[in-house]
């Protein structure tokens, strides 16, 4: 079962793409890197979990070079988040803030967590995704609305009022994780966790089906009760996975 995603790493370690990181999709090399950040939660977890099975360190290597390179082009330094894409380095939304996508960087929270759980203690590689992970735990933190959700557009929700869940799964289970590995504050997150899974929790019917799902896409969108995709369920899953184990703690 190993196999075929040993043999597929194994070839784009030894065949880097030479292509920049700017997205261009008439140009399908630009595709071949982490040029997105959504990627960061698709790929780099791979790299980490084959270095925990194998302990050949080339994995990390290319894992931490390859995230590093997307991390200096697309984190914004002053607002702690991430571009989904260089396309939206000069877009501005209505109130004139930067566009950063709820659910772009809720997947960047969960491809971070994923990583960590494969990071040793003592790996000299783990001091960087820490920091990042605890620098965007802290300003996503702030950007909770007052019923619980975030938003598809994370610095203008009033363009976006509706609630936006696959983004809300994911940053609940990035700070339950966080509570539970001991690298957040229990007293300082846990209100934002409950009532993060509140919010969850009240949006999914009676029938069982998860609402205010952002359909697929690449930036901010609107949201209603009808809209829901599997990729939500998920986040909800992933969510309800680390809520469970702080009941447990």
């Amino acid at each position: 079962m190993l196999f075929p995603t040993q043999a597929r790493t194994e070839w784009v370690i030894s065949h880097p793409s030479a292509s920049h990181l700017c997205i261009d999709y008439r140009d399908y090399h630009t595709l071949q890197r982490w040029s997105w950040c959504d990627a960061l939660f698709m790929a780099p977890p791979v790299y980490a979990k084959m270095y925990t099975i194998t302990n050949e360190l080339k994995y990390l290597e290319f894992m931490d070079r390859e995230f590093r390179m997307t991390y200096n082009l697309l984190y914004d330094q002053d607002e702690h988040l991430f571009y989904r894409d260089c396309q939206y380095f000069d877009m501005r939304e209505k109130n004139g803030e930067k566009v950063f996508w709820g659910r772009g960087n809720g997947l960047v929270m969960g491809g971070l967590v994923r990583i960590l759980e494969e990071l040793p203690n003592y790996s000299h590689y783990r001091i960087f995704y820490e920091d990042l992970f605890k620098e965007m735990s802290e300003k996503i933190s702030i950007l909770q609305d007052d019923d619980g959700y975030w938003h598809a557009s994370l610095l203008d929700s009033n363009s976006y009022p509706n609630p936006e869940t696959s983004g809300t799964g994911l940053y609940v289970y990035a700070l339950a994780w966080g509570i539970n590995a001991g690298l957040l504050d229990k007293e300082q997150y846990m209100p934002m966790v409950w009532k993060g899974w509140s919010a969850l929790e009240n949006a999914v019917s009676p029938e069982g089906k998860l609402a205010w799902v952002q359909p697929i896409g690449g930036n901010p969108q609107m949201t209603n009760k009808e809209t829901t995709d599997v990729y939500g369920v998920g986040a909800f899953l992933l969510a309800g996975s680390e809520v469970s184990r702080l009941l447990k703690n």
